[in-house]
C-alpha cells in the first residue's frame, strides 16, 4: 500500500497549486512532526516577553471525521484545488468488486453496500473550500 500511496501522491502533488496553507505539513518536502509542533507553539511562547498578554489555542482531533467522508464530496473539492477530475475519482475505487471477497464468481456490478474512506492509516487533512 504505501508503494501505491507514493505513486499517487506524486501525481496528485503535481497536480496541487502551489497556493495551500503554508501551516499544512502532510505530504510536504522537508516538512515534519516537529515543524508543526513549533509553528504551534512558538505564539505560545512568545506572548510570555510580552506583559499582560495571553494566547488562545484550540487543538482538534480530525481522525475519526474521515470515517464519514462522501467519495463525490471529496472528488469535487479536489478538483476545485485544481486536481483533474480523473486523478480525483481514482482514488476511490473501493466500489468496485473485489475479486477476493466473491471468488470465482466475481461479477461486475458493484456491491450494493461500500465502506467509503481512506485506507486505513493514511493521514489526510481536510479541505475547507465549498462544492
Amino acid at each position: 500500500m504505501k508503494c501505491f500511496e507514493r505513486l499517487v501522491m506524486k501525481h496528485i502533488k503535481s497536480d496541487l497549486p502551489h497556493s495551500l496553507d503554508p501551516f499544512q505539513f502532510a505530504h510536504r518536502a522537508k516538512r515534519s512532526t516537529e515543524d508543526a509542533i513549533s509553528s504551534a507553539l512558538h505564539p505560545g511562547f512568545t506572548h510570555l516577553d510580552t506583559k499582560d498578554s495571553h494566547v488562545r489555542m484550540l487543538f482538534i482531533e480530525f481522525s475519526p471525521a474521515f470515517n464519514t467522508i462522501i467519495p463525490q464530496q471529496l472528488v469535487c473539492k479536489l478538483t476545485n484545488l485544481g486536481l483533474n477530475r480523473f486523478s480525483a475519482t481514482g482514488c476511490w475505487t473501493s466500489s468496485l468488486p473485489d475479486p477476493n471477497l466473491y471468488g470465482s464468481a466475481t461479477t461486475h456490478q458493484a456491491p450494493s453496500h461500500s465502506v467509503w474512506g481512506p485506507p486505513k492509516d493514511v493521514c489526510s487533512a481536510p479541505c475547507s473550500s465549498p462544492c
